[in-house]
Protein backbone atom coordinates (compact mmCIF):
# COMPACT_ATOMS: atom_id res chain seq x y z
CA UNK A 1 0.00 0.00 0.00
CA UNK A 2 1.44 3.41 -0.94
CA UNK A 3 2.52 5.54 2.00
CA UNK A 4 1.67 9.25 1.65
CA UNK A 5 3.84 11.90 3.28
CA UNK A 6 0.91 12.98 5.42
CA UNK A 7 -0.74 9.73 6.43
CA UNK A 8 -4.56 9.86 6.49
CA UNK A 9 -6.32 8.78 9.64
CA UNK A 10 -7.35 5.08 9.74
CA UNK A 11 -11.00 6.08 9.27
CA UNK A 12 -10.11 7.43 5.81
CA UNK A 13 -9.51 3.84 4.70
CA UNK A 14 -12.06 1.03 4.62
CA UNK A 15 -12.60 -0.80 7.88
CA UNK A 16 -11.26 -4.36 7.54
CA UNK A 17 -13.26 -7.07 9.28
CA UNK A 18 -12.07 -10.65 9.67
CA UNK A 19 -15.34 -12.60 9.85
CA UNK A 20 -15.71 -16.01 11.42
CA UNK A 21 -18.68 -18.30 11.92
CA UNK A 22 -19.47 -17.57 15.56
CA UNK A 23 -19.57 -19.13 18.98
CA UNK A 24 -21.76 -19.34 22.09
CA UNK A 25 -20.98 -16.73 24.71
CA UNK A 26 -20.58 -19.41 27.40
CA UNK A 27 -20.33 -23.22 27.58
CA UNK A 28 -23.86 -23.50 28.96
CA UNK A 29 -27.01 -25.02 27.52
CA UNK A 30 -28.94 -21.70 27.30
CA UNK A 31 -26.04 -19.92 25.58
CA UNK A 32 -25.53 -22.79 23.15
CA UNK A 33 -29.24 -22.91 22.35
CA UNK A 34 -29.27 -19.17 21.57
CA UNK A 35 -26.27 -19.55 19.29
CA UNK A 36 -27.60 -22.65 17.50
CA UNK A 37 -31.03 -21.05 17.08
CA UNK A 38 -29.45 -18.22 15.07
CA UNK A 39 -27.04 -20.46 13.18
CA UNK A 40 -29.57 -23.14 12.23
CA UNK A 41 -32.19 -20.55 11.24
CA UNK A 42 -30.02 -19.34 8.36
CA UNK A 43 -31.58 -20.58 5.13
CA UNK A 44 -28.06 -20.90 3.69
CA UNK A 45 -27.34 -23.51 6.37
CA UNK A 46 -30.68 -25.33 6.50
CA UNK A 47 -32.81 -25.00 3.37
CA UNK A 48 -35.99 -26.53 4.85
CA UNK A 49 -38.89 -24.02 4.75
CA UNK A 50 -39.19 -22.27 8.15
CA UNK A 51 -42.84 -23.33 8.49
CA UNK A 52 -41.66 -26.92 8.86
CA UNK A 53 -38.15 -26.39 10.20
CA UNK A 54 -38.66 -23.95 13.07
CA UNK A 55 -41.06 -26.13 15.13
CA UNK A 56 -38.64 -29.05 14.76
CA UNK A 57 -35.63 -26.89 15.57
CA UNK A 58 -37.08 -25.24 18.66
CA UNK A 59 -39.21 -28.12 19.89
CA UNK A 60 -36.77 -31.01 19.48
CA UNK A 61 -33.29 -30.22 18.16
CA UNK A 62 -32.32 -27.31 20.43
CA UNK A 63 -33.58 -28.93 23.67
CA UNK A 64 -31.63 -32.11 22.82
CA UNK A 65 -28.47 -30.59 21.36
CA UNK A 66 -28.11 -27.69 23.77
CA UNK A 67 -26.86 -29.66 26.81
CA UNK A 68 -24.76 -32.06 24.71
CA UNK A 69 -23.06 -29.29 22.77
CA UNK A 70 -22.52 -27.28 25.96
CA UNK A 71 -20.59 -30.18 27.47
CA UNK A 72 -18.41 -30.35 24.35
CA UNK A 73 -17.70 -26.62 24.47
CA UNK A 74 -16.87 -26.89 28.18
CA UNK A 75 -14.20 -29.50 27.39
CA UNK A 76 -12.24 -27.00 25.22
CA UNK A 77 -13.20 -23.63 26.78
CA UNK A 78 -10.36 -21.19 27.40
CA UNK A 79 -9.92 -18.39 29.94
CA UNK A 80 -10.74 -15.78 27.30
CA UNK A 81 -13.75 -17.62 25.89
CA UNK A 82 -14.17 -20.24 23.21
CA UNK A 83 -11.04 -21.08 21.18
CA UNK A 84 -12.65 -19.74 18.01
CA UNK A 85 -13.21 -16.36 19.68
CA UNK A 86 -9.82 -16.23 21.39
CA UNK A 87 -7.85 -17.11 18.27
CA UNK A 88 -9.94 -14.94 15.93
CA UNK A 89 -9.43 -11.96 18.20
CA UNK A 90 -5.69 -12.61 18.39
CA UNK A 91 -5.46 -13.08 14.62
CA UNK A 92 -7.19 -9.75 13.99
CA UNK A 93 -4.75 -8.06 16.37
CA UNK A 94 -1.79 -9.67 14.56
CA UNK A 95 -3.07 -8.50 11.17
CA UNK A 96 -3.63 -5.02 12.61
CA UNK A 97 0.05 -4.89 13.61
CA UNK A 98 1.02 -5.55 10.00
CA UNK A 99 -1.36 -2.92 8.60
CA UNK A 100 -1.02 0.04 11.00
CA UNK A 101 -2.54 2.48 8.51
CA UNK A 102 -5.83 0.55 8.60
CA UNK A 103 -8.37 -0.34 11.25
CA UNK A 104 -8.59 -4.13 11.44
CA UNK A 105 -11.18 -5.81 13.62
CA UNK A 106 -13.26 -8.98 13.70
CA UNK A 107 -16.92 -9.98 13.71
CA UNK A 108 -19.05 -13.12 13.82
CA UNK A 109 -21.73 -14.16 11.38
CA UNK A 110 -23.72 -15.64 14.28
CA UNK A 111 -23.45 -14.46 17.87
CA UNK A 112 -21.19 -11.67 19.12
CA UNK A 113 -19.53 -9.46 18.12
CA UNK A 114 -22.26 -9.21 15.52
CA UNK A 115 -21.44 -8.68 11.86
CA UNK A 116 -24.80 -6.97 11.41
CA UNK A 117 -24.03 -4.46 14.15
CA UNK A 118 -20.57 -3.71 12.78
CA UNK A 119 -21.93 -3.09 9.29
CA UNK A 120 -24.75 -0.90 10.60
CA UNK A 121 -22.25 1.23 12.52
CA UNK A 122 -19.99 1.53 9.46
CA UNK A 123 -22.92 2.57 7.25
CA UNK A 124 -24.02 5.21 9.73
CA UNK A 125 -20.43 6.55 9.90
CA UNK A 126 -20.15 6.62 6.11
CA UNK A 127 -17.32 4.09 6.09
CA UNK A 128 -16.58 1.41 3.55
CA UNK A 129 -15.86 -2.12 4.81
CA UNK A 130 -13.61 -4.85 3.43
CA UNK A 131 -14.76 -8.27 4.61
CA UNK A 132 -12.36 -11.20 4.87
CA UNK A 133 -14.33 -14.36 5.76
CA UNK A 134 -12.01 -16.75 7.57
CA UNK A 135 -12.97 -19.57 5.22
CA UNK A 136 -10.11 -20.32 2.79
CA UNK A 137 -12.52 -22.23 0.54
CA UNK A 138 -15.72 -20.58 -0.68
CA UNK A 139 -19.11 -22.13 -0.01
CA UNK A 140 -22.67 -20.94 -0.45
CA UNK A 141 -23.32 -22.18 3.11
CA UNK A 142 -20.65 -19.99 4.72
CA UNK A 143 -19.04 -17.24 2.64
CA UNK A 144 -22.21 -16.46 0.71
CA UNK A 145 -24.13 -16.07 3.97
CA UNK A 146 -21.70 -13.32 5.00
CA UNK A 147 -22.32 -11.73 1.61
CA UNK A 148 -26.06 -11.84 2.28
CA UNK A 149 -25.62 -9.81 5.46
CA UNK A 150 -23.34 -7.32 3.71
CA UNK A 151 -25.85 -6.86 0.91
CA UNK A 152 -28.70 -6.32 3.35
CA UNK A 153 -26.90 -3.95 5.76
CA UNK A 154 -24.33 -2.01 3.74
CA UNK A 155 -24.71 -2.97 0.07
CA UNK A 156 -23.05 0.08 -1.46
CA UNK A 157 -20.07 0.21 0.87
CA UNK A 158 -18.74 -3.33 1.23
CA UNK A 159 -16.36 -5.57 -0.67
CA UNK A 160 -15.52 -9.17 0.17
CA UNK A 161 -12.55 -11.45 -0.37
CA UNK A 162 -14.41 -14.60 -1.37
CA UNK A 163 -11.63 -17.17 -0.99
CA UNK A 164 -7.89 -17.68 -0.66
CA UNK A 165 -7.63 -21.46 -1.00
CA UNK A 166 -4.70 -21.33 -3.43
CA UNK A 167 -3.05 -18.12 -2.27
CA UNK A 168 0.72 -18.82 -2.28
CA UNK A 169 1.43 -17.14 1.06
CA UNK A 170 -1.44 -18.94 2.80
CA UNK A 171 -0.40 -22.28 1.29
CA UNK A 172 3.18 -21.71 2.42
CA UNK A 173 1.97 -20.95 5.94
CA UNK A 174 -0.02 -24.20 6.08
CA UNK A 175 2.81 -26.25 4.60
CA UNK A 176 5.39 -24.78 6.97
CA UNK A 177 3.11 -25.27 9.97
CA UNK A 178 2.52 -28.95 9.22
CA UNK A 179 6.18 -29.56 8.34
CA UNK A 180 7.40 -27.90 11.55
CA UNK A 181 4.95 -29.90 13.67
CA UNK A 182 5.96 -33.20 12.08
CA UNK A 183 9.62 -32.35 12.40
CA UNK A 184 9.15 -31.71 16.11
CA UNK A 185 6.91 -34.70 16.84
CA UNK A 186 7.94 -37.12 14.10
CA UNK A 187 5.83 -37.85 11.03
CA UNK A 188 2.96 -40.29 11.31
CA UNK A 189 2.40 -43.09 8.83
CA UNK A 190 -0.37 -41.19 7.05
CA UNK A 191 -1.66 -37.60 6.86
CA UNK A 192 -5.35 -36.73 6.66
CA UNK A 193 -6.61 -33.36 5.48
CA UNK A 194 -9.99 -33.15 7.20
CA UNK A 195 -12.34 -30.45 5.89
CA UNK A 196 -15.77 -29.48 7.20
CA UNK A 197 -18.44 -31.45 5.40
CA UNK A 198 -21.22 -30.27 3.11
CA UNK A 199 -24.45 -31.96 2.01
CA UNK A 200 -23.90 -33.65 -1.34
CA UNK A 201 -27.07 -31.92 -2.53
CA UNK A 202 -25.38 -28.52 -2.15
CA UNK A 203 -22.35 -29.65 -4.13
CA UNK A 204 -24.61 -31.09 -6.83
CA UNK A 205 -26.22 -27.66 -7.16
CA UNK A 206 -22.90 -26.13 -8.13
CA UNK A 207 -21.21 -25.16 -4.88
CA UNK A 208 -17.45 -24.98 -5.68
CA UNK A 209 -16.37 -25.97 -2.16
CA UNK A 210 -15.34 -29.60 -2.85
CA UNK A 211 -13.17 -28.63 -5.82
CA UNK A 212 -11.50 -25.89 -3.81
CA UNK A 213 -10.83 -28.28 -0.91
CA UNK A 214 -9.31 -30.76 -3.35
CA UNK A 215 -7.11 -28.07 -4.85
CA UNK A 216 -5.92 -26.86 -1.44
CA UNK A 217 -5.14 -30.38 -0.25
CA UNK A 218 -3.24 -31.25 -3.43
CA UNK A 219 -1.13 -28.08 -3.27
CA UNK A 220 -0.36 -28.56 0.43
CA UNK A 221 0.62 -32.19 -0.15
CA UNK A 222 2.80 -31.07 -3.05
CA UNK A 223 4.45 -28.47 -0.83
CA UNK A 224 5.15 -31.16 1.76
CA UNK A 225 6.60 -33.47 -0.89
CA UNK A 226 4.07 -36.22 -0.13
CA UNK A 227 3.35 -38.99 -2.64
CA UNK A 228 -0.36 -39.71 -3.31
CA UNK A 229 -0.42 -42.79 -1.08
CA UNK A 230 0.81 -40.79 1.95
CA UNK A 231 -2.25 -38.57 2.36
CA UNK A 232 -6.04 -38.53 2.08
CA UNK A 233 -8.67 -35.79 1.86
CA UNK A 234 -11.71 -36.39 4.08
CA UNK A 235 -14.79 -34.53 5.35
CA UNK A 236 -16.13 -34.27 8.90
CA UNK A 237 -19.00 -32.77 10.93
CA UNK A 238 -21.97 -34.43 9.25
CA UNK A 239 -25.41 -33.33 10.47
CA UNK A 240 -28.78 -34.89 9.68
CA UNK A 241 -29.64 -37.96 7.66
CA UNK A 242 -28.97 -36.86 4.07
CA UNK A 243 -25.84 -37.82 2.17
CA UNK A 244 -22.79 -35.59 2.77
CA UNK A 245 -19.51 -35.26 0.94
CA UNK A 246 -17.36 -38.37 1.01
CA UNK A 247 -15.11 -39.85 2.23
CA UNK A 248 -15.95 -39.25 5.88
CA UNK A 249 -13.04 -38.70 8.24
CA UNK A 250 -14.16 -41.23 10.84
CA UNK A 251 -14.78 -43.89 8.19
CA UNK A 252 -11.33 -43.37 6.65
CA UNK A 253 -9.69 -43.61 10.07
CA UNK A 254 -11.38 -46.95 10.60
CA UNK A 255 -10.15 -48.14 7.20
CA UNK A 256 -6.61 -47.04 7.97
CA UNK A 257 -6.69 -48.93 11.26
CA UNK A 258 -7.92 -52.06 9.46
CA UNK A 259 -4.94 -51.72 7.08
CA UNK A 260 -2.61 -51.80 10.07
CA UNK A 261 -1.72 -48.09 10.02
CA UNK A 262 -1.26 -47.16 13.65
CA UNK A 263 -0.17 -43.53 13.70
CA UNK A 264 -2.13 -40.91 11.72
CA UNK A 265 -1.63 -37.15 11.66
CA UNK A 266 -4.68 -34.95 10.97
CA UNK A 267 -4.60 -31.35 9.75
CA UNK A 268 -7.67 -29.19 9.06
CA UNK A 269 -6.77 -26.63 6.37
CA UNK A 270 -10.36 -25.52 5.91
CA UNK A 271 -10.38 -23.96 9.38
CA UNK A 272 -8.49 -20.72 9.93
CA UNK A 273 -8.43 -21.12 13.71
CA UNK A 274 -9.07 -23.95 16.11
CA UNK A 275 -12.63 -24.47 17.27
CA UNK A 276 -15.07 -27.12 18.45
CA UNK A 277 -14.78 -29.09 15.21
CA UNK A 278 -10.99 -29.33 15.34
CA UNK A 279 -10.24 -29.57 19.05
CA UNK A 280 -13.20 -31.64 20.24
CA UNK A 281 -14.41 -33.53 17.18
CA UNK A 282 -11.00 -34.36 15.71
CA UNK A 283 -8.71 -34.07 18.71
CA UNK A 284 -11.01 -35.90 21.12
CA UNK A 285 -13.84 -37.83 19.40
CA UNK A 286 -11.92 -39.11 16.39
CA UNK A 287 -8.80 -39.71 18.47
CA UNK A 288 -10.76 -41.85 20.92
CA UNK A 289 -12.43 -43.79 18.10
CA UNK A 290 -9.08 -44.45 16.40
CA UNK A 291 -7.55 -45.54 19.71
CA UNK A 292 -10.30 -48.15 20.06
CA UNK A 293 -8.92 -49.69 16.87
CA UNK A 294 -5.39 -49.68 18.29
CA UNK A 295 -4.22 -46.49 16.58
CA UNK A 296 -2.89 -43.09 17.62
CA UNK A 297 -4.39 -39.97 16.05
CA UNK A 298 -2.31 -36.82 16.38
CA UNK A 299 -3.99 -33.51 15.64
CA UNK A 300 -1.92 -30.72 14.06
CA UNK A 301 -3.24 -27.31 15.20
CA UNK A 302 -4.64 -24.70 12.81
CA UNK A 303 -2.62 -21.64 11.87
CA UNK A 304 -4.45 -19.60 14.50
CA UNK A 305 -2.69 -16.26 15.17
CA UNK A 306 0.73 -17.36 13.91
CA UNK A 307 3.00 -14.80 12.26
CA UNK A 308 2.86 -16.52 8.85
CA UNK A 309 -0.93 -16.64 8.98
CA UNK A 310 -1.17 -12.94 9.78
CA UNK A 311 1.37 -12.15 7.06
CA UNK A 312 -0.62 -14.09 4.46
CA UNK A 313 -3.94 -12.46 5.34
CA UNK A 314 -2.37 -9.00 5.40
CA UNK A 315 -1.10 -9.59 1.86
CA UNK A 316 -4.58 -10.68 0.74
CA UNK A 317 -6.04 -7.52 2.24
CA UNK A 318 -3.49 -5.24 0.59
CA UNK A 319 -4.11 -6.82 -2.82
CA UNK A 320 -7.85 -6.43 -2.46
CA UNK A 321 -7.59 -2.81 -1.36
CA UNK A 322 -5.42 -2.03 -4.38
CA UNK A 323 -8.05 -3.62 -6.62
CA UNK A 324 -10.83 -1.73 -4.87
CA UNK A 325 -9.01 1.58 -5.20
Amino acid sequence: MNQAAAMPTPSAYPLVLLVNLGTPEAPTAPAVRRYLAEFLSDRRVVAIPPLFWQPLLRGLILPLRGPKSAAKYASIWMDGGSPLLVYTRALAAAVQQRLPELEVDYAMRYGAPSLRARLDAARQAGRRVLLLPLYPQYSTTTTASIGDVAQARHAAGTRMIEHYYEDPAWLAAVVNSIAAWRQQHGAGEHLLFSFHGLPQRVANNGDPYPQQCERSAALIAQGLGLPPEAWTLTYQSRFGSERWLQPATDAVLKQLAERGIKRVDVACPGFAVDCLETLEEVGMQFAEGFAEHGGQLRYIPCLNASAEHADALAQCIERELHAWA
